[in-house]
């Protein structure tokens, strides 16, 4: 079945909360979108519930509030789930307390990682790992993470050990403002694994993947709103709306980085053009 075009204010009537993606949505690499101050002044106007559901693993909730402010949006703290904070949970059931970790990210990034018991190590040659953690592209100079990354994974595979692979952003590209696109984490995990399979055929060395499209940010935006019904609008097929069709949860694919193609192996529930009510 095709998609539904539809506008915000449908959505508002038809379902009892909105769960939004940031890149693409509310904001890009050059600031806030035009429409999404005016959009959280008519969310907090009606009363309605929403939540940020973002596969940002650069940044803790605190953080993002500083830099929405930053930008003349104002959002709590609790209404902003991102993927890093997924990160200490898979550290603790993973049993990865004191692992050697290399962290590709920020500050925010290794804080993450430390809150699940991870010790983050240096990024340097020939350093020992157990783990690695693919979280942003900043922080890092990108092709020196990777390199860097992928040879301590090679070395550990070499010396009889399988570390720990994670990637709380899948996301592949991001937009970076001014309608130029940008690599950020997945893509950095694709090329570790596309090198890895080549080293090691048949090894599966392969990142876990937290974020968006698995179903768990939905999850937990839908519980802190106790939503019932809620929509997501993301502006990605491949994690926005495969996440949220995957979590039993409608969606909106908003006009951004994906175009919805009949045909295509991931179907919306809805297409919409405007944020504005």
């Amino acid at each position: 079945m095709a998609p539904r075009p539809t506008t915000l204010t449908e959505l508002l009537e038809s379902h009892d909360a909105l769960l939004l993606d940031a890149y693409g949505v509310i904001v890009d690499g050059a600031g806030a979108l035009p429409e999404a101050a005016p959009l959280f002044a008519e969310l907090d106007r009606r009363g309605t519930p929403y939540a940020i559901v973002t596969n940002d693993a650069s940044r803790s909730p605190e953080t993002y509030v500083r830099r929405l402010a930053g930008m003349g949006l104002t959002v709590a703290a609790e209404r902003i789930v991102t993927s890093g904070s997924l990160l200490p949970g898979y550290f603790r059931d993973k049993g990865l307390a004191g692992a050697r970790t290399i962290v590709l990210g920020t500050e925010d990034s290794y804080r993450h990682v430390m809150a699940g018991g991870g010790e983050p190590s240096p990024l340097t040659p020939g350093v020992e790992i157990d783990a690695v953690a693919i979280c942003d592209d900043a922080g890092t100079p990108f092709l020196d993470g990777i390199e860097l990354a992928l040879s301590a994974i090679v070395r550990a595979v070499d010396a009889g050990r399988r570390p720990a692979l994670v990637l709380p952003n899948p996301d592949l590209v991001y937009p970076k403002g001014g309608g130029e696109l940008g690599f950020t984490a997945g893509a950095m995990a694709m090329l570790i694994e596309a090198a890895l399979a080549r080293r090691f055929p048949g090894a599966n060395l392969v990142f876990d993947r937290l974020g968006k499209p698995e179903p768990h940010l939905f999850f937990e935006g839908a519980r802190r709103l106790g939503a019932k019904n809620p929509v997501m609008i993301g502006d990605q097929l491949e994690t926005d709306v495969a996440g949220a069709l995957a979590a039993n949860i409608a969606v909106a694919l908003y006009a951004g980085v994906s175009r919805w193609q009949p045909g295509g192996s991931i179907t919306p529930t809805y297409l919409l053009d405007r944020l504005a009510l």
